[in-house]
């Protein structure tokens, strides 16, 4: 019998099957490929931040190691909102990577009364690395020490610049003016480059910020440190001291940077960005610059990651409801 009359002799049925595994394989198969185009590491903060910069430098070894160009993409607004929603919303291909700090998943669902995505939307691909806080003041405040400062906080209201409602300097001016009986005023803006360059300008007087973005400036003695929010004092400011030694345990905290995939991402795809971002941290080059920003290298991935990500979203639930603190 002829190829062509055996074709047209084929039962459709068994025609069909033939079709649906060729539509099986080729997930399959572009899994296997990835990455074959440029994969976007969005970030939903402002460029400049700790957050942009560590981006940047992950893009590099990303690249070198998988391929593909790794192109940051910054989509702030909303605490983090806007850019998380964009990726939860994306093709979970593994070609948009999104780049967070954890209190878009751990505050902002305890302070603004409605989200854009689900949690379930989104899943953590790996705690990438971490870094404290620093409080600082510009130097036309007199205060010269924490203390000094509280005394003249309970006296007249002072302005806490934040990267935005919900960050983390949204969530510890709050802790320190319940803590210590101070008046605060809350003033909010688009990222941690923002609020640090309004402190710079006195457009604010204080700001409890991540560390990496206030480090050149303290350290050209345009913003004067006086705690540190880590567990220990901080390897790039050993003269300052913690909030733990000063007497406020509970403004101790971190930031944890983020590497997050839409939820339906297959696992061999997340399994090929968790190994090659795992190789970038090692990296000579990525070690050095997270030294110099003060951040500390985690690479958490799987039950680890989800269950840190959970005891702060728990912590800083009761701290919103003990604060009263909301997005406006």
């Amino acid at each position: 019998m002829s190829a062509a009359r055996s074709a047209f002799f084929r039962p459709k049925w068994l025609a069909g099957l033939t079709l649906c595994a060729a539509a099986a394989l080729a997930p399959a198969a572009a899994q296997e490929r990835y990455p074959d185009k440029p994969v976007k590491l969005l970030t939903n903060f402002p460029a400049g931040g700790p957050l942009d910069i560590l981006g940047r430098a992950l893009a590099i070894p990303l690249q070198a190691e998988l391929g593909s160009p790794f192109v940051v993409d910054n989509r702030p607004g909303a605490g983090g909102n806007i850019g998380a929603d964009t990726v939860a919303k994306s093709a979970a291909d593994g070609y948009t990577v999104l780049l967070s700090i954890d209190t878009t998943f751990t505050i902002n669902p305890h302070v603004y009364p409605s989200m854009p995505f689900a949690p379930k939307d989104l899943k953590p691909l790996m705690v990438v690395s971490s870094s404290g806080l620093a409080f600082g003041v510009n130097p036309s405040v007199e205060a010269k020490t924490l203390p000094q400062f509280v005394d003249a906080a309970r006296a007249r209201e002072m302005s806490f610049g934040s990267a935005g409602n919900g960050s983390p300097g949204h969530l510890a001016a709050e802790i320190f003016g319940n803590a210590t009986g101070s008046k605060i005023l809350h003033v909010p803006y688009k990222g941690n480059a923002p609020a640090v360059t309004a402190l710079l300008a006195g457009e604010v007087q204080a700001g409890i910020l991540a560390t990496p973005g206030l480090l050149p400036h303290i350290q050209a003695g345009k913003v004067r440190a006086l705690a540190v929010t880590g567990r220990q004092r901080a390897p790039l400011l050993p003269q300052v001291p913690t909030v733990t030694e000063l007497g406020l345990p509970g403004l101790t905290f971190e930031v944890l940077y983020l590497a997050m995939v839409p939820a339906a991402t297959p696992e061999p795809v997340m399994s090929r960005l968790r190994s090659a971002l795992t190789r970038a941290l090692a990296t000579p080059e990525v070690k050095q610059r997270l030294e110099s920003l003060d951040m500390v290298a985690l690479g958490e991935t799987g039950q680890a990651a989800a269950d840190r990500l959970a005891a702060n979203s728990q912590r800083y639930a009761a701290v919103v409801k003990a604060t009263g603190m909301k997005a406006e």
